[in-house]
């Protein structure tokens, strides 16, 4: 296991007496290691953190630490967690980096990631911790089923399901008052396989909603809507920086105007960065060219009930988590090969940036221009229809956006954990 490899070296390091060269003023210092724990990716929980691992000062600002711990992570194939752990010194330790991998399985709670993760976490701090006053009492132990030779393969010689992975899943909900009630069914089924070489998912789901109304004229409203679909996506990868594939999907929405809508074309995309870099930053350009047929519930706007068209489009992606904070942005271009009036550019940006020490910003946005809205119906929709957004209207664009800011100060450190009063009532308040 890639941890245990890990385990014996910190061991190794620790017994030796090996590591990075430190100033004299940090090797003698006699002051706790101060850390600053930045994870925001399922798994983390911060009072745990702060529990499980009580050998350093946990500080709630980056710029008063001595180790930063970034923590960033990707969907594996079976739909676990694989996670990318960088320890960047600061400071005193700002010439001292590293980088550690931890995974989840699928089937792992949330208690289980959060050991996994405060696990490594504590592998990661040792070589900074040894250089500290701390260091003469650390002790390294090693579970001996995890002894070289006795560790489970990471990739096993005999895997009978040949690294297809399925998963099934339904859920419901449900909501009303004296005038008005909800509810709502969803249900999903995949399948993946995810290799060096290939990628392959394929997944269809259904979402059906209703909900009634009565008005204070005692009339009655009713909506019913749907969307279903299906999904396949094969990729190939090329190399570090390229990789292609086809993807295809069928569809049903009643939101949509659209009884059937199907689409099918190959695609090709290129990575600026490497794609082992991906959960810390990726910039990449995806062109898909194909063809998509739609068949209509409501005559449209232009006097059809069925039509196909080829088209193509062209997407550039950024993703950054970084220690100052994270950026993810993307902007589509599409259009009809067959009349390039039928056309939008989407963009959509988030941002969270830690400006200076205590300052946080966060932004999201996003602007969309229209102009290929082919499904929109004929016909007249009445006002109750429009209010409960029965019917996708006409527009020529959309955006919608959010900001933020917090600024927080006062005392630096943050490792005290007080969970009294803390318990989860639900907000219901129930009286006798």
């Amino acid at each position: 296991m890639a941890l245990a490899r890990i385990l014996l070296g910190a061991a190794g390091f620790l017994m030796s007496g090996a590591g990075a060269v430190f100033s004299q003023a940090t090797a003698s210092s006699g002051e706790r290691l101060r850390v600053f724990i930045d994870c925001n990716v399922t798994g983390c929980d911060s009072d745990f953190f702060r529990t499980e691992i009580g050998f350093v000062d946990h500080v709630r600002d980056r710029a008063d630490a001595d180790v930063h711990v970034l923590v960033t992570t990707q969907s594996t194939g079976s739909g676990g967690a694989a996670y990318t752990l960088a320890f960047i010194g600061r400071s005193a330790r700002a010439l001292r980096s590293d980088t550690l991998a931890a995974a989840a399985p699928q089937s792992s709670t949330q208690d289980e990631r959060r050991k996994i993760l405060a696990r490594g976490i504590k592998l990661g701090l040792v070589s900074y911790v040894a250089h500290t006053d701390v260091g003469p009492r650390l002790e390294v132990t090693l579970r001996a089923s995890d002894l070289p030779g006795q560790a489970a393969a990471a990739n096993p010689a005999n895997d009978p399901w040949n690294y297809w992975v399925f998963r099934i899943g339904s859920n419901s909900n449900f909501s009303g008052e004296k005038s008005q009630r909800f509810a709502s069914v969803n249900g999903s089924v995949s399948a993946n396989r995810t290799t060096e070489a290939w990628k392959v998912s394929l997944r269809t789901n259904g979402n059906y909603n209703e909900s009634k109304f009565t008005f204070s004229s005692g009339t009655r409203f009713a909506n019913y809507s749907h969307t279903y679909g299906a999904s396949e996506l094969i990729v190939k990868s090329l190399n570090d920086h390229w990789s292609a594939g086809e993807r295809a999907s069928i569809g049903s929405s009643t939101y949509l105007n659209q009884k059937m809508s199907v689409r099918a074309g190959p695609a090709i995309e290129y990575n600026v960065f490497p794609y082992s870099e991906a959960t810390r930053r990726q910039l990449t350009f995806q062109y898909s060219p194909g063809v998509e047929h739609f068949r209509y519930e409501e005559k449209t706007i232009f006097g059809k009930f069925s039509e196909t068209h080829p088209d193509h489009s062209l997407t550039a992606s950024l993703d950054l988590k970084q220690p100052w904070g994270s950026v993810s942005s993307s902007l589509e271009g599409a259009s009809l090969l067959d009349d390039f009036s039928k056309k939008r550019v989407v963009n959509f940006t988030s941002l969270n940036l830690r400006l200076f020490k205590g300052f946080n910003l966060n932004m999201y946005s996003s602007i969309a221009f229209i102009r290929d809205q082919l499904y929109i119906p004929g016909g007249d929709l009445t006002d109750e229809e429009v209010l409960v957004r029965r019917r996708q209207l006409e527009s020529s664009y959309r955006y919608f956006g959010g900001v933020g800011i917090s600024y927080t100060f006062g005392s630096i450190f943050n490792n005290i954990v007080n969970p009294r009063f803390g318990g989860s009532s639900g907000g219901f308040i129930i009286f006798d």
